[in-house]
């Protein structure tokens, strides 16, 4: 049995320095060191022998299988080391090209135009309020004189969640929360920026998710002159000295008298353009005198007090002032649209 340990050693040690690639050194490994090799059935035989020979025959085939698994790692180490090599040879990086630079972001158009917005009226001693854009009814509609199956309120079809709970449809609900917070206390001078829903089917000019700012004056005197002397001040600031405002009769529940308000056109300067149709207007928001109803429900006397309110979408300010056509632009994430407002 020494013998034949001693010919199964050289026969393996021969066929080992044959081998040329790790599957190779794999199938040498299982060929002679398996459970099925010859060394592991020379093993089996071992119980026939003689209590003397038993240690002797051992020794000699753990030497054997130690020179077999020696040869086997020395020529996996010699693979591995090959293989990384060549990774590393794969993988070399020229260290003295130029960098990649990285892309930096942008301020979005859309938060942009609220920045300036909000500028405009904080200089004009105006806060910032904000509000959930998960309403109550009561906030979204009845506070602002829309009660229950009031038909103004299919002007602003909207996502509700239970009966009493949804989506708010305008930034109002911030103004009727100011006051109840101010209990009565003026002045009241807010803008309230955010989103809203409503469910339009998306357009070139609609969406069922879009971006409004509303401010609210409250105090002694307030007068519609006052609201129109601010909403000019706005647009001049926004659009340029040039600019005009005009104001048309029109209907909100929540302000009376009410207004919708158009600019001269920043395309062609109120000469008329396909932009305004060649009316040579724009309308960019509806405004009023705060209705006596909605002030009284949140805690002012009307015959105290007066107010005026207006409310704009931030996407139709941006589409006026970038000259964009297609209000869904600004949500499709395209970078080639996107990139256009970085420098502005």
């Amino acid at each position: 049995m020494k013998e034949r340990l001693e010919a199964l050693k050289a026969e393996a040690l021969q066929e080992l320095a044959q081998v040329t690639n790790q599957q190779q050194l794999n199938d040498m490994r299982v060929k002679y060191l398996g459970k099925k090799g010859p060394l592991t059935e020379v093993l089996r035989g071992m119980g026939a022998l003689s209590a003397e020979e038993r240690p002797v025959i051992g020794q000699v085939a753990n030497d054997v299988r130690g020179a077999i698994e020696a040869v086997i790692e020395s020529k996996q180490a010699e693979y591995l080391q090959a293989e990384t090599e060549a990774r590393l040879r794969a993988e070399t990086i020229d260290v003295t090209l130029p960098g990649r630079p990285a892309g930096l972001g942008a301020v979005h158009p859309i938060s942009k135009v609220i920045q300036q917005i909000e500028d405009i009226f904080v200089g004009m001693g105006y806060t910032v309020a904000e509000g959930p854009e998960v309403e109550q009814d009561y906030y979204n509609f009845e506070a602002l004189n829309l009660p229950k199956n009031h038909p103004a309120r299919d002007m602003q079809d909207s996502f509700y969640v239970t009966e009493d709970i949804l989506l708010r449809t305008h930034t109002s609900p911030v103004q009727v929360r100011t006051m109840e917070k101010m209990k009565g206390e003026v002045p009241v001078k807010i803008i309230c920026p955010g989103r809203v829903y409503r469910r339009d089917d998306d357009d070139a000019t609609h969406s069922h998710m879009f971006t409004q700012i509303e401010g609210l004056v409250i105090d002694r005197n307030i007068r519609m002159s006052d609201l129109k002397g601010t909403l000019l001040q706005f647009v001049q600031e926004l659009f340029g000295k040039q600019t005009q405002i005009r104001m048309r009769p029109s209907f909100f529940p929540f302000t009376e008298p009410s207004a919708e308000v158009d600019v001269t056109c920043a395309m062609c300067g109120g000469a008329g353009c396909r932009v305004c149709k060649q009316t040579g207007w724009l309308e960019i928001l509806g405004s009023g005198m705060v209705h006596p109803r909605v002030l009284e429900m949140a805690g002012y006397d009307p015959e105290e007090y007066s107010g005026f309110a207006f409310g704009m979408g931030v996407e139709r300010i941006a589409m006026l002032k970038y000259d964009v056509e297609d209000i869904r632009h600004f949500y499709t994430n395209d970078l080639r649209f996107l990139k256009q407002f970085v420098h502005l």
